[in-house]
């Protein structure tokens, strides 16, 4: 192996371990909401739920700004910085004394996340040009077992602790995921090889460059992030909905419902690299078998029996997140690297505030419910709900796909003759 595809491939891997803290994160609480309501005396769900939309909050909306900082100072810094504040703020959220605390402690959670996408994914599609899709997806791993991890670790640890100190049984895991990322924040300090640094007249281009020279191209851009905002809804609405559906209609403990949870996203392990290279080939048609296939598992979800829960979600996350990486690389082939990190920025602050405001709102649905909410037939609608929604979402290709033809781009492809000049992806 030479040294320059060394330095991608442990690039690649180091960014994929700091993908799986930021998901952590975002998913531990999931598990915890009726102990976390309990022991903050909270009057309703929805409150609970409200502290992972608040964190969200915090995680997208400074992901612009952060974009532009992607595009101009060192990636490396701001993924090492990111997770180091990502996890003091979780780690502050384990001694919040009352709800005020720990609605600022999420939001300093959320706000060290937010350092990662824009700059993790301009930096790989600058290493990977060729192959966009498959490094993503590699990189996508992370993710998975951050997500998988997460539910699983909290709702077990929760679980095995709440006999002896009851409601307040949601402090340890939380405290103790909290520390571990302080930890990893520096060992990639220490171990993270800078990315080449950008050359001054390079970098005068890149910040001079309009990230969209046309209203047009603003148009079709704004569409595919509103579009995408709803795959994303019902991706938060699955995993707060179905927390409550389980823990109410089903009788879950914490435990259980972490151990279900987890199950949405270990089989995407397989799925993001593998989806992610079949999309170098077809980004269209890929991505929209994986999110029909996942609308169909999410709308007949709450009509199985409760012995089905885990297959079900394993299916439903295999489809679901694979769409991620697909729908990255399109969106990373579709404008030029010098406003890679700006555009990502934009993305995910305009579709992610949208998104994941589904975890208050399905919390403030289930609180309507009332009695309804201890039986599987009141949640039918709401699964419906999300399902038509990632149909809908499907409208955001077209918009990619207009974006490139008028920046007059196309995916990378090796050339015959050519794959020398291409970087290599890890297998």
């Amino acid at each position: 192996m030479t040294a320059d595809r060394a330095h991608r491939t442990r690039t690649l891997w180091l960014a994929g371990v700091l993908h799986a803290f930021t998901h952590v994160y975002q998913v531990a609480l999931l598990p915890l909401y009726l102990l976390i309501q309990r022991d903050l005396k909270l009057t309703s769900v929805s409150q609970a739920t409200l502290l992972v939309t608040v964190m969200l909050a915090g995680y997208f909306l400074p992901a612009y700004p952060l974009g532009i900082a992607a595009d101009r100072f060192s990636r490396k810094k701001l993924l090492g910085w990111g997770l180091a504040i990502n996890s003091a703020g979780f780690t502050l959220l384990a001694f919040a004394p009352d709800y005020a605390t720990a609605l600022l402690a999420v939001f300093l959670t959320g706000l060290g996340g937010s350092f990662y996408h824009p700059a993790a994914t301009a930096m790989v599609a600058r290493l990977y040009p060729a192959g966009t899709g498959k490094a993503l997806g590699l990189v996508g791993i992370g993710a998975s077992a951050g997500f998988f991890f997460g539910p699983l670790y909290a709702g077990w640890r929760a679980g095995m602790l709440e006999p002896a100190i009851g409601a307040a049984a949601w402090r340890q895991p939380v405290l103790e995921l909290g520390l571990l990322g302080l930890v990893m924040s520096g060992v990639f300090a220490w171990l993270a090889q800078e990315q080449p640094a950008v050359s001054p007249v390079k970098n005068k281009s890149t910040m001079s460059a309009k990230m969209f020279p046309t209203g047009a191209l603003w148009g079709f851009f704004l569409l595919a992030a509103l579009a995408f905002s709803l795959r994303d809804f019902t991706g938060s609405g699955m995993g707060s909905l179905g927390s409550l559906f389980l823990q109410n209609a089903h009788g879950y403990d914490p435990a259980a419902t972490g151990l279900a949870l987890s199950g949405i996203f270990l089989a995407s392990a397989i799925s993001n690299p593998l989806f992610g290279h079949l999309s170098d080939s077809g980004r269209g048609r890929w991505t929209m078998f994986a999110l029909i296939t996942a609308a169909v598992t999410v709308v007949v979800f709450p009509h199985l029996p409760s012995g089905a829960t885990i297959p079900t979600y394993l299916v439903y996350g295999f489809f679901f997140i694979a769409s991620y990486p697909m729908v990255e690389a399109a969106l990373m082939e579709a404008v030029p690297d010098e406003v890679r990190g700006r555009v990502f920025g934009l993305f995910i602050t305009v579709g992610g505030l949208i998104g994941n405001a589904s975890h208050w709102v399905v919390g403030a649905w289930v609180k309507q419910l009332g009695p309804r909410a201890s039986a599987p037939e009141g949640y039918f609608a709401g699964y419906a709900l999300l399902a038509a929604l990632l149909i809908v979402s499907l409208a955001g290709l077209p918009c990619l796909r207009a974006i490139r033809k008028r920046e007059h781009l196309a995916p990378a492809k090796p050339v015959a003759g050519t794959a020398a000049h291409h970087p290599q992806l890890p297998t």
